[in-house]
């Protein structure tokens, strides 16, 4: 093939690792990552269980689903603690600190949660990432439609936030029409 391919940028979905399998958080992360792989995306999650699990089977579901379309960055040593959906597995053994590579996502996306969650969505802010948000129970809804401070990250973006959503088309378009405003990023701690 003599064409690049075009990059299929990752794109975290952040959640509980605990939500039930017939819950409207497990639903939502599952049809968003159904969709995201859908459209030209790959899935990137913390590679457990809950929330994460129901993206990358999500993204399996896809019609055009390809291997290589979910990431796990895993907090241990192991590669067996990946849930059974992670095409590629990234153990870190960086525990909690994990989450900062998550946040590197070139957006990211929280359903639910709780600390965890809460410390994912803070970086990719801090990071100058989207963060787009579930209106549901969690983080997500708590941080839906905020700001997690004053800070000016992109000076061209009078309404940058937490975008609030509530449902994966809703997601999927926001993505889809924000993604390109966001291309500049973190350039360290001034």
């Amino acid at each position: 093939m003599t064409t690049v391919e075009r990059v299929r940028m990752p794109v975290a979905i952040v959640g509980s690792a605990r939500c039930h399998k017939d819950s409207d958080t497990y639903r939502l992360a599952f049809e968003t990552g159904q969709l995201l792989v859908d459209s030209g995306f790959r899935v990137m999650t913390g590679g457990m269980g809950g929330v994460m699990e129901a993206a990358c089977l999500g993204a399996k579901s896809s019609p055009v689903y390809r291997n290589g379309d979910t990431i796990g960055i895993l907090p241990g040593h192991g590669f067996s603690e990946a849930n059974e959906a992670v095409d590629i597995v990234l153990p870190t053994g960086l525990d909690l600190y994990r989450n900062g590579l998550v946040a590197h996502a070139s957006t990211v996306i929280a359903v639910g949660g709780g600390a965890g969650t809460l410390s994912e969505v803070a970086l990719a802010w801090s990071l100058k990432r989207l963060v787009i948000a579930y209106r549901i129970d969690g983080w997500s809804g708590r941080l839906a439609d905020t700001r997690i401070d004053d800070r000016i990250r992109h000076a061209s973006i009078s309404d940058d936030m937490i975008y609030g959503v509530d449902s994966a088309r809703q997601c999927l378009a926001l993505l889809q029409k924000l993604q390109p405003m966001y291309e500049s990023s973190h350039r360290g701690i001034a």
